[in-house]
């Protein structure tokens, strides 16, 4: 780590150490102002409670604070650039090689070997902290600026100005002190858990239905759980067969919640499956797409390793409680410290979606739409939706058709911003930006921390083209791309880049995918698909609302069983799921026998390889929806989006009410589904 130990060089020469003795051929020092007398306190305070014996002694500690503090104005000014700048290219690069060093296990290029995943879990940044407290760089900051708590930051904020908004997030850097090692063995858990998720397909083709022998589902069909499992359930509304197809793959979910899936089945082109039966028998010849017929059936179920990664991911987080004393729980770091939401203000706000009068009347219209009983997957009922006016073949054959690359998709984008309200310029400059890249995985969007360097859009390409799932994921990650762009290039402090949390960022996403079918050229929205879509939005919130509080649930349930097994864990997952669906969600499917006790709820594979993630989604339909409704009034969505998307990462609140006038919460959700359900009866 060189380059770090001659950062640690460099970095004092800005600094003019004010408090300093004065040399005996120099005037004296001028005398500290009550301000800076109140800041040497609040900094030698700050670097005690994180200096540790091989840091030195008391006296080096006391000597590191008296040379190192600076006078208010120039000299601290010139300590804040300095940090600003070095940070930026610290965090910037390391990610560029952590991009690099999982290029293969994250991009669809072929096998993944066991170089390939040693590279994937490999972080180059793991000893950055480590080394920035050993130079001592990580005690300057410490010294000069201030910890603020999250009390402070909700009580004050509003009141501070850019600068100290950026001084706080500056020192927020250096307030935890995680060992390398234990922040490499975090790495390495989640790199395990997106490769396990990344491979974790189902190829369709190969369910029967053991009653009739049939095979619902066309050749080829490659489906990662869960996403386009969900998502092929969703499409399959607007086909005539759908229903015959929901109910396969919801029994399929359901087996691979309770682990009852046969291990030989997952990402398996040769032997066929009745997910209602459970039968695996092998696939005849003429149905087989890839590989070689195993010798021999093994129906054994595959052993529990969802929640065997699920407890290494736990293991992983608990390494590094007792280093964030403030927040020693992953709870408390997701909530507290990540989110900036209180964890019980979040239960509220879900509970107060899910508990709405207005969710037994929507369902009640979905019923009525449908023509029959409610059935548990209908929590992803799409019927709302523009797209469900169109088969999912004719989505897939014009997709396939105009994305039939990668660069196909990178080459439609400056067109597709402009169709979502940007200036011809601004398209131009945020796709300039936009790397597109094949995904091994379902899709993710991952940002740059540098300027010079560009944020990853990725989707899944198949072999015939960009299917409709990987182009609506494709918009989806557009919007957190064009986010990431404008939080870097046009944020007053790079100290500052991003939002809030990433519900902020899940939430600009969402404002892109909502107008996809629109982007395709099938048609502009009116009022009565306005109304459709706020529907829609709602239902959606309704279901994520309860998926968030299962994974909220089950990671309470770990850590208060922290010797389980991979089959207790499992056990408390398909009780938490059970109990959150008849809390909520069978009073309003009907509550009869058949819609109680499901667990579609804990079918997320963000469970599973993201670390409490699923919180940040209904949290960012909340902020959607309050976006989508002052865009409404005060367009249009590009000049808007740039606006807020560039206010930096302040409290969640604060950048709400800079947005859009109100803080975080589900009122504008709750009303403007109020205001459509009055005028859609049909």
């Amino acid at each position: 780590m060189k380059t770090l130990f001659c950062l640690s060089l460099m970095l004092p020469v800005l600094m003019v150490p004010a408090m300093a003795l004065a040399a005996a051929d120099a005037p004296a020092s001028p005398q500290p102002s009550d301000v800076d007398r109140a800041r040497l306190e609040r900094g030698q305070k700050q670097v005690a409670s994180l200096w540790r014996a091989e840091d030195g002694s008391e006296a080096d500690r006391k000597k590191l604070v008296a040379e190192e503090f600076v006078a208010t104005g120039a000299p601290l000014d010139g300590v804040f650039a300095r940090f600003e700048e070095v940070l930026e290219q610290l965090r910037g690069h390391f990610l560029e090689m952590s991009r690099a060093l999982q290029r293969h296990v994250a991009l669809d290029l072929g096998p993944v070997t066991s170089l390939d995943k040693r590279m994937g879990e490999y972080d180059p940044s793991a000893h950055l902290n480590d080394d920035l407290f050993a130079n001592k760089i990580a005690f300057v900051a410490l010294a000069n600026f201030p910890l603020t708590t999250l009390a402070e930051r909700l009580s004050d904020g509003d009141k501070w100005s850019r600068r100290q908004w950026a001084e706080a997030r500056l020192a927020e850097a250096f307030e935890r002190r995680i060992p390398a090692a234990v922040q490499a063995r975090r790495n390495a858990a989640e790199a395990a858990a997106n490769l396990y998720i990344a491979e974790y397909n189902i190829l369709m083709h190969h369910l029967i239905d053991g009653a009739s022998g049939a095979r619902p589902f066309p050749r080829g069909m490659r489906l990662i759980s869960h996403w386009n499992l969900r998502d092929e359930l969703k499409a399959d509304y607007a086909v005539k067969d759908g229903l015959v197809k929901q109910k396969m793959i919801a029994a399929v979910m359901q087996r691979i919640v309770e682990q009852s899936i046969p291990k030989i089945v997952i990402n398996n082109a040769t032997v066929d499956w009745d997910p209602f039966t459970n039968k695996v028998t092998p696939s005849p010849a003429a149905e087989i797409e890839e590989g070689t017929p195993p010798a021999k059936i093994d129906p054994a179920r595959e052993p529990d390793t969802r929640y065997r990664v699920l407890l290494d991911d736990f293991a992983a987080e608990r390494a590094i409680d007792p280093y964030t004393p403030t927040t020693p729980t992953t709870m408390a770091r997701g909530f507290d410290h990540d989110r900036e939401i209180p964890e019980a203000r979040f239960v509220a706000m879900m509970d107060e979606v899910l508990t709405s009068p207005l969710a037994p009347r929507l369902a009640a219209l979905i019923r009525k739409r449908l023509g029959r009983p409610l059935e548990p997957f209908d929590l992803w009922y799409d019927g709302f939706r523009s797209r469900a006016k169109h088969p999912e073949a004719e989505l897939d054959a014009l997709t396939r058709k105009r994305y039939p690359t990668a660069q196909a998709y990178k080459n439609d984008i400056p067109r597709l911003l402009v169709g979502l309200g940007f200036s011809p310029e601004r398209a131009k400059f945020f796709a300039s930006h936009i790397v597109v890249d094949p995904s091994r995985g379902a899709g993710h969007a991952l940002e740059s921390e540098r300027r010079g360097d560009d944020p990853h859009l990725r989707t899944r390409i198949e072999a015939g083209g960009m299917n409709y799932k990987g182009y609506n994921i494709a918009v989806h990650e557009m919007g957190h791309n064009v986010e990431q762009i404008c939080s870097l290039y046009l944020v007053d402090h790079t100290l500052l880049r991003g939002v809030p949390n990433t519900a902020f960022t899940e939430a600009l996403a969402f404002v892109f995918q909502a107008r996809d079918i629109e982007l395709l050229g099938l048609g502009k929205p009116d009022a009565r698909s306005e109304h459709l879509r706020a529907l829609s939005d709602y239902w959606q919130t309704f279901e994520i609302a309860g998926v968030a509080l299962v994974d909220l649930a089950v990671w309470h349930w770990m850590y208060a069983h922290p010797k389980a097994t991979p089959a207790e864990l499992r056990a408390a997952t398909v009780q938490i799921s059970k109990d959150t669906w008849n809390k909520y969600y069978a009073p309003v499917f009907g509550g009869t026998a058949g819609v109680r006790d499901s667990l579609l709820l804990g079918i997320y594979s963000h469970m599973i390889d993201a670390f409490l993630y699923l919180p940040d989604y209904p949290v960012g339909h909340l902020i959607a929806a309050q976006i989508e409704e002052h865009m409404r009034a005060h367009g249009p969505l590009g000049k808007e989006f740039e606006r807020m998307a560039s206010f930096g990462q302040v409290t969640p609140d604060l950048w709400m009410k800079n947005a859009t006038g109100e803080p975080v919460s589900p009122k504008a959700l709750l009303r403007t589904a109020e205001t459509a359900l009055k005028e859609i009866r049909d």
